[in-house]
């Protein structure tokens, strides 16, 4: 996986002249599309006061987890960690909330804004192992940019709730 290449697509997302929705829903199908190992691709954003994740723009199979407290499953972890959780098999996790019965492994990194962790994006895979150190590398790096974006356009992280 050459991230070059994937960074400068994501680039270009973020710069269009899009809601800043559509932009994040356009790189969430850009990587389930592009990265063969990236079979659902999404955003959680941070409620702090009622302390709950809320499902942003994905791409991949619908999901009935629009909503996860902190503490709960991996992102839920994320939430309260403000650490990048990466999965190698699902099945041996005690936290784990099934998405769906194809899901083996999952990769979620924090996102972060002015030093506040206002959400993650979630990856699952169909495939056990899937995730490395690149996958790691590459979407905090995508984190970056979004994180630079949403400062820039001062989004209502309410408004990229589903």
């Amino acid at each position: 996986m050459d991230a070059k290449p994937i960074i400068t697509a994501i680039r270009t997302i973020l710069d269009s002249k899009e809601s800043i929705t559509d932009k994040l829903y356009k790189l969430c199908q850009y990587l389930e599309q592009n990265i063969s190992h990236y079979d659902w691709v999404g955003f959680y954003f941070a409620n702090q006061s009622k302390k709950t994740l809320h499902l942003g723009p994905y791409a991949g199979d619908p999901t009935d987890h629009k909503i996860i407290p902190f503490g709960k499953g991996i992102c839920g972890q994320v939430a309260e960690t403000n650490n990048t959780f990466l999965v190698d098999d699902v099945k041996a996790q005690d936290n784990y909330i099934a998405c769906s019965i194809h899901v083996k492994s999952e990769i979620v990194v924090p996102l972060f804004v002015n030093g506040e962790n206002i959400g993650q994006i979630d990856i699952d895979s169909h495939t056990r192992n899937a995730f490395t150190a690149r996958d790691q590398d590459l979407l905090s790096k995508i984190n970056q940019k979004i994180s630079s974006r949403l400062k820039a356009d001062q989004v209502d992280l309410k408004s990229l709730w589903i």
